[in-house]
Order: C-alpha cells, then structure tokens, then sequence
C-alpha cells in the first residue's frame, strides 16, 4: 500500500467498527470515565486472558476495590480470587498488589502518566504503558499489540519483525490524529475481520488496498 492510502484506510476501519465489539480495556475506560489506575489493573488483567474473562474479572475486582489503597488492603490470595479465571491469576495479583505499593509510596496513589515512568513498574511492558496513556488518560500514544503489528505489516505500511519496532515506525509515520483510536479499532478489526491464520479477506473493506503480506489462506 501506499502511505498516502492511511486516511482512507482509517475511514474504512472507523466505518467497520462501529458494528464490532469494543475491547474490554476501551469499555472500562468509558465506564470508569478514564480512571488511570483501573485502566491499568485491567490491563494487566487482559494479558493472555480472553476479552470477556478480562471484562467479567477486572469489574469483580473493581467491586472490592477499585484504588490502589483498598487494593493493598486484600492479600494476595483475595486478588486472585477475584480476578480468577483470568490467566496466570496468582502471579497478577502479585503484581497488582506490588505496583499498588508502588503507586502509594512513590506517587502519591496517583498512576503515571509518562512512558517512561510507566514501564518502570513491574509487570508493565511499552503495550501496557501506551494503553494507560491513551485510555486512561486520552493522550495520544501508539500501542502496539499482537493485532496492531500484525495488521500493519499485512497491509504493507511497516515492515517489521516485533511490536517495539512497529511501534517506532508508526510513531514516525502513522499521523498523530490516528495514534488514540488504533489500537481499540484494529484489536477489534483483528479478532473478527484480520485474523490471526486464514483471515477473511471477502469481508474486508480495505481489500483493494491490502497488500496482504504474508497471508497464504484467506476466506
């Protein structure tokens, strides 16, 4: 694809999405009006945990504890009762419950919000850091998931090994108007339309302006 193509490649992804489930972090930032630090807990929920077990978890939690202070007063144990049968459940609740110290005795209870603060907490990586910049705080940031790499290499705009580096080619090419809506719109474009293995081509809008590298078997 061309670079110049972005504009209405985007159009047609916004025009997709609106008939597409919302990502689980994207619906608890709306129902939580951008609270940073239920952002943040949700996300390290979602890490290896299907959409629907991230939503269903991070609201069980929620209902118990839903700041950094109520958190530290359950023990692990009750976490990860919580959160359970997210993945890896015992060793979240370990890092929830470490960044919530954290959080209380560096920042004032407060979560970060800067890249490179964020990714000093254990257990936050660059995706989580630029999703808590984005839907808990609405500031632009690029966060490159399994789907956002993936789709971008298949249209031809980045070609790139890891997620680290499509993450710096977008920031340097992708227009910044475009940077707080991506993930949200391509994670859910990446599970229904774009998908992983045999992705069905015949449904998709951008088509003509794929380049589909890679993809062997389509539908």
């Amino acid at each position: 694809m061309k670079k110049s193509d972005i504009h209405r490649i985007y159009e047609l992804l916004e025009e997709a999405y609106r008939s597409m489930e919302e990502p689980s972090v994207t619906k608890i930032s709306k129902q939580t009006k951008r609270d940073p630090f239920r952002v943040l807990v949700s996300c390290l929920i979602s890490l290896r945990t299907k959409d629907e077990v991230t939503l269903a978890s991070s609201e069980k939690l929620f209902a118990v504890a839903d700041t950094p202070q109520k958190t530290l007063e359950l023990t692990e144990e009750e976490i990860g009762k919580l959160i359970y049968p997210a993945g890896f459940y015992k060793t979240k609740a370990k890092t929830i419950k470490n960044i919530c110290e954290i959080l209380i005795e560096k920042y004032d209870g407060k979560v970060p919000h800067e890249i490179d603060e964020l990714v000093t907490l254990k257990g936050v990586g660059r995706k989580t850091a630029n999703l808590v910049v984005v839907e808990g705080y609405g500031r632009p940031a690029v966060c490159v998931d399994t789907h956002v790499h993936r789709i971008f290499n298949r249209l031809g705009y980045v070609k790139t090994k890891t997620p680290d580096k499509t993450e710096i080619e977008l920031r340097k090419h992708l227009p910044e108007k475009y940077w707080i809506r991506i993930n949200e719109i391509l994670v859910a474009y990446g599970r229904s339309i774009c998908r992983p293995v045999s992705p069905i081509c015949s449904s998709c809008g951008l088509y003509e302006l794929c380049d589909k590298v890679g993809v062997t078997t389509r539908r």
